[in-house]
C-alpha cells in the first residue's frame, strides 16, 4: 500500500490526501533513516499528515511511534552536524 492509498482510505475527508505522493512506505522509512526531507517524499508539508504516516509506519514495523520520530530527528541532527563540518 502506498502512502496515498493508506491516507485516502483512513482519512477520506482530509483534502491533503490527494496531494500525497504515490510512494511506498519503504521510501518513507529510507527517508527517515537517511535524513532525506520526509516532506518531499510525502509530497505534503503538513506535520499532522507526517505524524499519521509515521504512526502507520510504526504499525507496519511493529515499533512505537517514538522510535520512528526519534530516528528521524536524530538523522536530521547528524546531517546538520556534517553540513556544519563541511562549512555548508
Amino acid at each position: 500500500m502506498t502512502l496515498k492509498e493508506f491516507y485516502l482510505k483512513n482519512y477520506p475527508n482530509d483534502e491533503w490526501g490527494q496531494c500525497i505522493n504515490d510512494v511506498e512506505f519503504i521510501q518513507l522509512l529510507r527517508a527517515v533513516y537517511t535524513a532525506q526531507d520526509v516532506y518531499d517524499v510525502i509530497g505534503v508539508y503538513d506535520s499532522i499528515v507526517r505524524e499519521r504516516l509515521f504512526s502507520e509506519l510504526a504499525n507496519i514495523l511493529n515499533v512505537k511511534y517514538d522510535s520512528i520520530y526519534y530516528a528521524w530527528v536524530s538523522s536530521l541532527a547528524e546531517r546538520e552536524a556534517r553540513d556544519e563540518e563541511r562549512g555548508s
